[in-house]
């Protein structure tokens, strides 16, 4: 799986959406910056600099700074807005024309001037060099782009797709110079040229540093004269060091939970603070639907009845999540919780042992639960212990758990070798359809066999054809049921974000929503 709030806005109509779309592109930012430079230290590597490669939450980082987008995600909110656009929007009602309008007076940080003629080079580029590692996955909608004059780009799109405006919103929308970046491979000299908000100074495997890019035009403020990111590679305890001793400012991912919990605590210890904002990361059990125990759905309802997702979240995460009872979380647009409806909000040993019995199962169901030690966090494989245990302890089951470093873990994965295994996501962008769409058909993402007709074909054809996503909601909450009842994947927990930081850094909170946009100009240092 790929990379990546409840207290954001509800999603819009389609009209109020059109009027935000429009008439938005005053240029109110700063292109100077402000304040005292501001250090970073984060668990995580930039993994590309070239957007059409970068597909990790580090990279997305870079380009969620370093370049811009069409649209962009505003801070606490969930609707795109024009950024290097002036403004954007739909033609005709089938969401299959989508034509957007430049801001004047764009430049990219070697001071190119910045046309449609970038933006069309830049989302074919990466269609057509398709990394497996890049967001191309995203823009498969994409069958044609015109640039009639240098403000305007005319997306024709294969099929209806109402989410495109959140998709290029995201990563996979950066604009590149295309006299810098050539159209058929990609860029390996380490380097990265865009119109955002800041420049890429340098990067090596310990650290980035950026400055702010003055040929910057948008609405962004800037709060502070730099950025540097210093990378500490799964490493917790000395991320945890570092914050405590000074030596950066605040870390943003890789936080042990048991030490983000023991900080939120002390509220004696003013070297430190804990910002939290809700997330939109989740994670699942999949079940492979092929495998001869995991494929029937007796022993995935059994399961259902018996994992215990609030001692998950107190004893592994230490309150740092919170359960999950639909593949659609908490915060986003479409969410219910058909799993707590069906199977409750705690163990139901009885109807385990019933649902088992109908089914005519005397002995234990052997099963073992595959992990992964740190792609999903460090603290994975001893949140599947506890799943074995829970299962054990209810006289059902006979579960262990095999942990499997992450590349060979993908590869058993495909090769069908595992019935139960756990993945994790992290939105590309804050829709339903970045929850659901991904997870099902014959090329999943989940690798597990799953395929129901009436959500490939019917179902996510009418949500991606609805613009007004609010009028997606009763498809959404069909898809939601048909889920809990066929268990496919068993959801556990959604995440929460948090940032911990030294008492004289602020802003951080508004890089904590839902649309998992690292906003470095938000950041200031007193």
């Amino acid at each position: 799986m790929n990379r990546r709030n409840q207290w954001l806005a509800a999603p819009l109509g389609a009209a109020t959406a059109a009027a935000l779309l429009s008439g938005c592109g005053s240029t109110d930012g700063s292109n100077t910056g402000s304040g005292k430079g501001v250090v970073m230290g984060i668990s995580d590597k930039v993994k590309a600099t070239d957007p059409a490669s970068g597909y990790d939450p580090g990279s997305w980082v870079l380009f969620n700074n370093v370049f811009q987008s069409l649209l962009s995600f505003p801070k606490g909110g969930t609707i795109p807005e024009p950024d290097a656009a002036e403004s954007c929007g739909f033609e005709g009602a089938d969401s299959k024309t989508y034509k957007c309008t430049l801001r004047s007076g764009l430049k990219f940080s070697n001071g190119h001037g910045l046309t449609s003629k970038d933006v069309k080079y830049s989302f074919e580029r990466t269609l057509k060099i398709n990394d497996e590692n890049g967001p191309a996955v995203m823009l498969a909608s994409i069958g044609s782009i015109e640039a009639p004059d240098d403000k305007t780009v005319v997306f024709h799109l294969k099929n209806s797709d109402a989410t495109f405006p959140s998709k290029i919103a995201s990563g996979a929308g950066s604009i590149v110079d295309h006299a810098e970046y050539p159209a058929d491979k990609l860029r390996t000299d380490g380097k990265a040229i865009g119109s955002g908000v800041y420049k890429l100074d340098s990067i090596n495997d310990k650290s980035a540093s950026f400055s702010v890019n003055e040929s910057y035009t948008g609405k962004a403020k800037v709060r502070n004269s730099g950025v540097t990111m210093k990378f500490y590679n799964d490493d917790q305890a000395a991320l945890k060091k570092v914050l405590e001793s000074g030596d950066v400012d605040f870390a943003f991912r890789g936080l042990a939970a048991k030490d983000i919990a023991g900080l939120s605590a002390n509220t004696g210890d003013k070297k430190v603070e804990v910002v939290q904002g809700t997330g939109a990361e989740v994670q699942h059990l999949v079940f492979n639907m092929n495998d001869p125990v995991a494929g029937k759905i007796h022993v995935r309802k059994a399961m259902a009845y018996l994992v215990d997702r609030e001692a998950l979240v107190k004893e592994v995460y230490q309150g740092t999540a919170t359960s999950l009872y639909s593949i659609v979380p908490a915060g986003i647009a479409s969410h219910t919780t058909p799993f707590f409806d069906r199977y409750g909000g705690s163990p139901q040993l009885e109807k385990a042992k019933a649902v088992l019995r109908a089914a005519n199962v005397k002995d234990k169901v052997k099963v073992t639960l595959y992990s992964t030690p740190t792609r999903y966090g460090p603290s994975t494989d001893q949140e599947l212990q506890l799943i074995a245990k829970q299962l054990n302890d209810s006289g059902l089951f006979e579960a262990d758990v095999k942990s499997v470093e992450f590349d060979q873990y993908e590869k058993d994965i495909q090769a069908g070798k595992y019935g139960v295994y756990v993945k994790g996501w992290v939105p590309d962008y804050p829709d339903a359809d970045n929850f659901t769409q991904p997870f099902f058909g014959p090329d999943n993402v989940l690798g597990n066999n799953y395929d129901n007709k009436e959500i490939t074909g019917t179902i996510i054809p009418s949500t991606s054809a609805k613009a007004d996503r609010t009028a997606a909601n009763t498809d959404y909450n069909r898809l939601q049921d048909i889920v809990a009842d066929e268990i496919p994947i068993l959801p556990l927990w959604q995440g929460k974000q948090y940032a911990v930081t030294r008492p004289n850094v602020t802003g951080l909170q508004w890089s904590l929503d839902a649309s998992t946009v690292f906003r470095f100009w938000e950041i200031r240092k007193g």
